[in-house]
């Protein structure tokens, strides 16, 4: 399979897998700001009653939780895709 063959058929596997991850990011993201000691739901940028460091502390550990869930994600789908096609998708 040629590489543009390859990238094609990676796309909607790339789509699902995007969408997983985001949904195991998040659930992450929940258990791991629990495990921090803080309340239930993170805070948003706007919330009066929560200081300058828990949003920001807050905001940095959900983009770290992302990013790394989704790069071990994409990695994983263009191994898999280099096994069944032979070419890597990227």
């Amino acid at each position: 399979m040629t590489v543009k063959a390859s990238k094609l058929a990676y796309k909607p596997v790339g789509l699902a897998l995007g969408a997983v991850s985001g949904m195991a990011a998040g659930a992450l993201f929940k258990q791991s700001w629990k495990l921090l000691g803080h309340d239930e739901d993170a805070p948003d940028a706007t919330d009066e009653e929560r200081t300058w460091r828990e949003v920001v502390l807050a905001a940095v550990l959900q983009g770290a939780i992302f990013a790394g869930v989704k790069a071990v994600v994409d990695r994983g789908g263009a191994t898999a895709t280099r096994r069944l096609t032979g070419a890597w998708p990227g």
